[in-house]
């Protein structure tokens, strides 16, 4: 009896043992909010939201940086550009796009030039491109410890721009940011990469970035909106009834330099029904330095005498006349005269800024001293018999300024 018993037993142990594997077997695994990431010997917990790339998206992203993470990557808002451009932008951009589709290496491209002159919407324009041909855009705007080793890590064809990089990446005696890019820019690591940099003083980049076209292939500099620039931006801009104005805003420019955003808060100005003289007068547009210029001074013979390099600023009048010497074609020195800022006009059909003859006094040589004088009393714009054989007694007709251009980069061939 008992030995049935322990078989009943035994029998019944078994049952509810396999009945309990068998639960266990067909248990599903509970559903988690969890996402475990693994790197050699180390697990790292996220959420469900994190997923995994072999590329980066063709998205604009900007670098980040935390002592704990080092630098990584925040995705931002692609760029876009929706006002039109003025110049050759868009075909100096697919110049450089084609370029970089040939290069077995990394393509580098130096913008440089004053404040509001074009190269942040060059920069823009080739994001653009970039994005559109399945290139991810990096946004470098921070000097981050280890960042040339991060965008190294990219191993993928990318475009990288540094924005301001003479500000961002400082190049002084004691601490050279910059010269810690070059193996960067050289490429001995990574995938293959464009390198856009922007500048405003091209003096603050590291003298082996500069005429160094193995690192940075292509240098394109921007200069001040030219006359025909301000004419076609302001017609596009600007409610036909107010054109009137435009003549009025293109002598301004010729006297002081006006950027594309000088330009925008004019034409703001005017179409809200303003006087560009009322415009000009509240506007944060102010003359605190003095322009360089070169000067030309006409004579009713034909002929003219010049100084090349006169710095003045012809806004700052105070009712006083202002100094000025003339040389010949030699270099010679033949004159001094004086001239009127208050006659200063634009000259359409010249497209030069100049002064009439009425704002224009010779100095004439006083018989008892060797030194030049200016006589308030003569209102004659002729040169004394004192002065070179080839102007004596001839009359000036008037005087022109034209802004001298930065000194070109390039050469002339």
């Amino acid at each position: 009896m008992l030995d049935l018993v322990a078989v009943f037993l035994t029998r019944r142990i078994f049952a509810r043992f396999a009945n309990s594997e068998k639960e266990l077997s067909e248990r599903k695994p509970r559903v988690t909010n969890m996402k475990i990431l693994n790197s050699g010997t180390r697990y790292q917990i996220y959420d469900s939201s994190i997923r995994t790339y072999d590329s980066l998206p063709p998205y604009t992203y900007a670098v980040g940086f935390s002592k704990e993470e080092g630098c990584f990557l925040i995705r931002r808002e692609d760029m876009c550009v929706s006002e039109k451009t003025y110049g050759v932008h868009r075909e100096k951009a697919d110049k450089v796009m084609r370029s970089f589709e040939s290069f077995e290496r990394n393509l580098g491209v130096i913008l440089s030039g004053d404040k509001g002159i074009g190269k942040s919407m060059f920069a823009k324009i080739l994001c653009v491109n970039a994005v559109e041909n399945g290139l991810p855009v990096v946004v470098v705007d921070e000097s981050y410890p280890g960042i040339a080793r991060f965008i190294e890590s990219i191993d993928q064809e990318c475009l990288v721009l540094f924005d301001e990089f003479d500000k961002t990446f400082r190049s002084t005696r004691d601490n050279d940011d910059q010269a810690k890019l070059l193996s960067l820019f050289d490429g001995t690591a990574g995938g293959k990469k464009l390198f856009v940099v922007t500048c405003n003083e091209l003096y603050g980049l590291n003298n082996y970035i500069v005429n160094r076209p193995g690192r940075f292939h292509y240098h394109f500099r921007f200069d001040y909106p030219s006359p025909e620039n301000v004419r076609e931006y302001l017609e596009d801009k600007l409610n036909p009834k107010y054109f009137g104005e435009i003549d009025k805003v293109i002598e301004f420019s010729r006297k002081i330099s006006l950027n594309y955003d000088c330009l925008r808060a004019i034409a703001f100005e005017l179409n809200s029904g303003n006087s560009f003289a009322d415009a000009i007068a509240d506007l944060n547009i102010m003359t605190t330095e003095e322009e360089e210029y070169r000067v030309y001074l006409f004579f009713e013979n034909g002929k003219s005498l010049h100084n090349l390099r006169f710095s003045t600023n012809l806004y700052d009048y105070d009712g006083s006349m202002t100094y000025i010497r003339f040389y010949d074609n030699d270099g010679n020195f033949v004159l001094d005269a004086h001239f009127d800022k208050g006659s200063v006009t634009y000259d359409i059909a010249r497209g030069k800024v100049v002064i009439p003859a009425e704002g224009i006094k010779i100095n004439k040589k006083n018989d008892d001293d060797d030194d030049d004088y200016f006589d308030d009393n003569d209102d004659s714009a002729e040169v004394s018999s004192a002065g070179s054989p080839s102007f004596r007694g001839v009359k000036v007709t008037y005087m022109s300024f034209a802004k001298r251009r930065p000194k070109s980069l390039h050469y002339a061939v």
